[in-house]
């Protein structure tokens, strides 16, 4: 049985961490992109788990440091941040929310429940500025390593794409 302390720290730590912003796209909590996986409390120290959009993604130490920060300023020292690599991040993980903040920056959102589609090129990609489905791809590699960078054939604008994993 968990202690109401243990679950009050829990949720505290929680909170905390998920407030962290995505240093790449700042519109974007950990917890929106669905990188914060867990926060655990074992005899009263911390461990968040944390799993990056991509394994060679350079923000993750960058996030691990504002977490440490984020549950300092509410107290909660000595906190382990933990990078979990299995099961592999997916945009599946990704919010609801967090993909409307993202299409509201400009960046077209993956879609929920990436398919094969994805993978074989056959993707239809929404515009974020007019929300037309007239785009194409112009680079496999937009203005991060996990963004694509797409343009729309009918507002003529350039955008990034997040991509499916």
């Amino acid at each position: 049985m968990v202690s109401a302390a243990t679950s009050n720290l829990r949720q505290a730590a929680w909170n905390a961490a998920a407030s962290v912003v995505d240093p790449e796209i700042p519109v974007l909590t950990i917890a929106d992109l669905g990188v914060l996986r867990d926060v655990t409390v074992h005899d009263g120290r911390v461990e968040v788990a944390i799993t990056p959009t991509y394994s060679g993604c350079p923000a993750m130490n960058m996030i691990a440091l504002e977490i440490e920060l984020a549950l300092a300023r509410d107290g909660i020292n000595g906190a382990t941040i933990k990078t979990i690599l299995s099961p592999a991040w997916t945009t599946d993980w990704m919010s609801d929310e967090g993909r409307r903040k993202l299409r509201d920056y400009g960046v077209a959102p993956p879609q929920a429940g990436g398919s094969r589609r994805a993978l074989f090129g056959v993707e239809v990609v929404a515009c974020p500025q007019c929300g037309s489905n007239e785009t194409q791809v112009l680079s496999e590699f937009g203005s991060t390593s996990c963004k694509a960078l797409w343009r729309c054939n009918a507002c003529r604008e350039p955008f990034d794409y997040f991509k499916c994993h």
